[in-house]
């Protein structure tokens, strides 16, 4: 099984081979995505930024979120996670989005989105969207720790499969 710090440094080398720049809007995860990224030296050629939306009025401020998709979908949601995504690419100079928000625990679960819900949203510049929910099980930092390899890894993949069919 492969280590967060393993899949960075693959996903990296498979960005800097084609030329793209990933930047994150996370809330749960609260940079841990960012932090693993820049754990790569040279990430700085395809990571371009962070946005740490842990707040309501930090998802709407800075990544231009609907406050209205809030409000009708919770900050919890896949509705949310995708506005995260496009507002990263919107503010910043990447061709790829992570956007993830989610319940780490102990508290803030409930009976619909107990905790270790999470929701994850990808995107690219070419118009590519992937929205999803997981739940992980374990305390706050286990469920946090699967929620950055996650998010990883599915950009990895992604990357490998575009660079695959493109061929």
């Amino acid at each position: 099984m492969q280590t967060i710090q393993e899949v960075s440094l693959n996903l990296g080398q498979e960005l800097l081979a084609r030329g793209g720049v990933v930047a994150t809007a996370e809330s749960c995860t609260g940079g841990g995505i960012a932090a693993a990224i820049t754990d790569i030296s040279g990430s700085s050629s395809w990571f371009d930024r962070a946005f740490i939306t842990y707040s309501n009025d930090a998802k709407v401020d800075m990544l231009s979120v609907n406050p209205t998709t809030i409000r009708e979908h919770g900050a919890v949601s896949e509705s949310v996670v995708r506005e995260m995504a496009d507002g990263a690419l919107r503010f910043s100079k990447a061709t790829f989005s992570i956007a993830i928000s989610g319940i780490a625990g102990p508290s803030g679960g409930s009976d619909d989105k107990p905790v270790g819900t999470v929701c994850f949203a990808w995107a690219s510049g070419a118009g590519w969207r992937k929205v999803e929910t997981c739940h992980f099980d374990g305390d706050r930092s286990a469920v946090r720790k699967q929620a950055v390899m996650h998010a990883l890894l599915m950009l990895y993949r992604h990357v490998i499969e575009d660079a695959l069919n493109s061929e």
